[in-house]
């Protein structure tokens, strides 16, 4: 049996194709998965649990069918979908959790987070996200009316793409202190995260032993997932 951790799909009701293949990926792995993890941006955005649009109903569905086969999901919040909150949780039935979670996997500690929290170099955005996750913020933000909300999401979605244009590229990457300090801080030697969509395995030596950081790839253009079982884990592109 598996273990799948997947991030940053991005779904959006513009995007059908990313739909369906989030569904299809969940359907055809469902018999032989063991646990799922989303480290967040499952959305490209989400501005509350009251806001149901209708081309996110198969993306519910196929989570709720997921605790119907007792395989169980959890969730960890992004960047661009920091509002879910309990309703979602008790429609899909997925378990919330923390910025870091440390879990166990085939006999392995592995350290979780989205992945922004990495990013220190990113200043700018670091101050953005500290505002966003006060909580007066969020119920000030969740008491205005949907499409409000809404504006504000796409404005400050198109505000977050031409800010990114203009840093260079190694700003929005993780920060390598930071990572060494928070997996020492967790007493853990694996990392795995999502957020920058650039995948791969990045090997070092953390106070002098051997540490291992893999990142998740976006789900824009194609599928990208970890999947983790007693023989160890695989970065894949799964099929379409």
């Amino acid at each position: 049996m598996n273990t799948l951790f997947i991030s940053d799909l991005h779904l959006d009701a513009e995007r059908p194709d990313g739909i369906g293949l989030f569904v299809r990926f969940i359907e055809r792995e469902t018999p032989t998965t063991e646990a799922l993890y989303i480290l967040g941006d499952l959305f490209e955005a989400w501005i509350g649990d009251d806001v149901t649009d209708a081309e996110f109903k198969p993306v519910i569905g196929a989570l709720a069918d997921l605790k119907r086969r007792g395989v169980p999901c959890y969730f960890m919040h992004g960047n661009r979908d920091f509002l879910i909150g309990k309703r979602f949780a008790t429609a899909t039935g997925c378990r919330l959790l923390g910025e870091y979670e440390v879990i166990e996997v085939a006999g392995e500690r592995v350290l979780l987070t989205h992945g922004d929290l990495l990013c220190t170099d990113d200043e700018p955005y670091m101050a953005l996200r500290a505002m966003v996750r006060e909580p007066a913020w969020q119920r000030d933000f969740l008491a205005k009316p949907i499409e409000e909300r809404r504006a504000f999401a796409d404005d400050l979605r198109d505000k977050s793409r031409a800010a990114a244009a203009e840093k260079p590229p190694e700003i929005m990457d993780v920060n390598q202190q930071t990572v060494e300090s928070v997996m020492r801080d967790h007493g853990v030697d694996l990392l795995l995260h999502g957020h920058t969509h650039r995948p791969g395995i990045h090997r070092f030596t953390l106070d002098g032993s051997k540490a291992t950081r893999i990142v998740l790839g976006d789900w824009y253009e194609q599928g990208s997932a970890v999947r983790w079982n007693n023989g160890g884990f695989r970065l894949e592109t799964p099929a379409p």
